[in-house]
């Protein structure tokens, strides 16, 4: 029969190599968990020291914000309530004025149209008799 020795040394150097792949696999997966397990425990810490102290100033920054919005749009609202108000009071004003001016001019026409009337009809008189 053939002398299998041979065969059995390297067929258990295979073996021998596959068991330490597998535990080479097995550190790296547990390596690359204690990274992930570290790098995660990293953002953690510093997400806590540096990013929740910027968000607490953001959002006061931003309530600020809010508020001053808030204040202007109000303030808007006042100022134009106010220039509504004071358009329709200058309207009114501008008519008022307009009807008077019409009413004092119409008096001063009909004056003048009156002495008018007097003057022709004078003049109408004298020439009357002077015929």
């Amino acid at each position: 029969m053939p002398d299998l020795h041979m065969t059995n040394v390297l067929l258990g150097i295979m073996a021998a190599v596959s068991v330490l792949e597998a535990l080479l696999l097995i550190g790296a997966g547990v390596g690359g968990f204690i990274v992930y397990r570290r790098v995660m425990q990293t953002i953690t810490d510093l997400e806590a020291r540096q990013i929740a102290p910027l968000r607490v100033k953001v959002d006061a920054i931003l309530a600020d914000v809010q508020a001053i919005t808030a204040r202007v749009s109000q303030q808007t609202e006042r100022v134009n309530h106010a220039i509504t108000g004071t358009f329709d009071r200058v309207d009114d004003t501008a008519e008022r004025v307009r009807s008077s001016v019409r009413d004092k001019v119409s008096q001063a026409a009909g004056v003048v149209r009156g002495v008018r009337a007097i003057i022709v009809s004078m003049l109408h008189q004298d020439s009357r008799r002077a015929a």
